[in-house]
């Protein structure tokens, strides 16, 4: 006899917690009358044609014909649909702040600000530069390991594509200007130095400014003499400054300094069953201790929309959603694509079918906290709690957005065992089933499909992720470290005509 996991009373489909044949019988209730596989979806009751199909008590699509109890539910008789979304939005009453417990230790700037990790930064303006930052990075990294520098985490090359060939105002350029003024001063970083070509769009002068003057540098090859003498003329400039780098030392701090982002990719079926509510559960926590979570990827919260709004602490901030997900659908449709094209191969694979269904796992990485502010991309996290950020769904580009809003942790949730690693902020992978976790357990620092295996509340999952934050915080590598990504994620959002 076989188990499935029926999410919500109202839902008339359950989610397979293994491969299930043909023929056997679920729980003395009904029988598969076909083969069900681990994550999909499998009717407990019959449903019409066009009826819609439910699903953690909410609506991921209709039926394209009739559905009997026991069969397969997918992408073949599954598709999605729009509907006005339903909420209630009342007086939101102020969560009362904890007086902390906890606290991890960090690096504390001079702006009050605090680091998880210690590096120095080199950004480039513009594709042009890219080359010349990668290779100053190395320069420094390769000195770092015959070192015994205790507090200094490494060199990273902020390095990407983009910087010119578009017009030198507008949108387009707001984004990669705040996306690099972000980078510029966040605290993961102990020195940054800026480095353009001379003649691009995105000049130098765009970035020269009060912020985090003291710790900044600027240059342009143009100006220098040259790729070999910019390279070596910055190179001996970090080598100087490498004992005031490392004369940091971490302190201990409350956790109401972490800023942590909400990020998922390669979900599966499981994904808002094990992963996705027990990292809500560990944002929670954040947030009642003063903390701040930022949660992202406006296209894959469209159709689960109506959760954030119910929670949104004032009107304007519910404008603001409701705005930037009309843009969305502009925006795609300018680019003959829909919001519903998502999701992917993988996730469909991995027993997701619809936009709707991934969006309502999505969501679930924000947990229950009032949503104190919606931020548009890359834009410098004000209000303490959690937070929602306008972004699209691809991963590095959402994380750019996120580290440049300020977030010095990042937690990343796989069903199908996504990758990912970001520097200067530490990437915390976290499995949503046991397979995948002992497959690629190189790679995942926590398994939350205990959740599903009947071992672990989802309370204790999302406890054990909490506190593996605080313990990555204080300068435990993580798995996507130690593995060394992070030094090519860098991918700010770029909008607007290329010229």
């Amino acid at each position: 006899m076989f188990n499935i996991i029926k999410l919500n009373e109202k839902d008339n489909v359950g989610v397979a917690p293994m491969d299930i044949p043909k023929n056997k019988k679920i729980a003395e209730e009904f029988v598969t009358i076909e083969n069900i596989p681990f994550g999909h979806k499998v009717s407990i009751k019959n449903i019409k044609k066009n009826s819609y199909i439910f699903k953690y008590g909410q609506i991921i699509g209709s039926a394209t014909k009739d559905i009997k109890v026991g069969e397969h539910v997918h992408s073949h008789n599954l598709k999605f649909l729009e509907f006005d979304r339903k909420y209630d939005h009342k007086k939101i009453k102020e969560e009362k702040i904890n007086k902390s417990n906890y606290f991890f230790d960090g690096y504390l700037r001079s702006n009050g600000e605090v680091g998880t990790r210690n590096y120095i930064g080199i950004i480039s303006t513009v594709n042009c530069s890219a080359t010349v930052v990668n290779k100053i990075a190395k320069n420094i990294n390769n000195y770092l390991k015959n070192k015994n520098f205790k507090n200094i985490d490494g060199a990273v090359a902020i390095k990407h594509s983009s910087g010119c060939g578009s017009n030198s105002s507008g949108y387009g350029m707001d984004l990669l200007h705040r996306t690099i003024e972000g980078f510029k001063k966040h605290p993961n970083f102990g020195k940054v130095y800026v480095i353009g070509l001379g003649c691009e769009c995105a000049q130098l002068s765009m970035f020269q400014n009060q912020i985090n003057k003291i710790n900044t540098q600027y240059f342009n090859i143009q100006d220098e003499g040259g790729t070999s003498q910019i390279i070596y003329k910055i190179s001996n400039k970090i080598l100087k400054q490498l004992d005031e780098v490392d004369s940091i030392e971490r302190v201990k701090v409350p956790i109401s300094k972490l800023k942590v982002a909400l990020q998922c990719g390669g979900s599966d079926g499981y994904s808002g069953v094990t992963a996705n509510p027990a990292l809500g559960y560990a944002s929670d926590i954040i947030v009642k201790n003063g903390g701040s979570t930022i949660l992202a990827e406006t296209p894959e919260i469209y159709g689960a929309e109506h959760l954030l709004i119910e929670r949104a602490k004032n009107k304007k901030i519910i404008d603001k959603l409701q705005n930037q997900i009309s843009w969305w659908k502009k925006y795609a449709d300018m680019n003959g694509v829909t919001l519903d094209g998502n999701p992917s191969p993988g996730n469909k694979k991995g027993g997701l079918t619809t936009i709707l269904e991934k969006s309502l796992g999505a969501v679930a990485k924000g947990g229950n906290a009032v949503m104190s502010d919606v931020l548009d991309y890359a834009e410098t996290l004000k209000e303490n709690g959690f937070n929602f950020m306008n972004s699209p769904g691809y991963d590095p580009v959402s994380v750019t957005g996120q580290v440049a809003s300020g977030a010095n942790v990042i937690c990343f949730t796989t069903g199908r065992g996504s990758c990912f690693g970001f520097k200067p902020s530490p990437s915390i992978k976290i499995a949503t089933n046991t397979n995948m976790y002992n497959r690629m357990i190189e790679d995942m620092d926590i398994n939350a499909g205990t959740i599903m295996d009947g071992e672990k509340s989802l309370e204790e999952a999302g406890k054990e992720i909490f506190h593996e934050i605080i313990s990555v915080a204080s300068g435990k590598k993580s798995k996507s470290e130690l593995n060394g990504y992070g030094d090519d994620e860098f991918n700010p959002w770029i909008v607007g005509a290329t010229l």
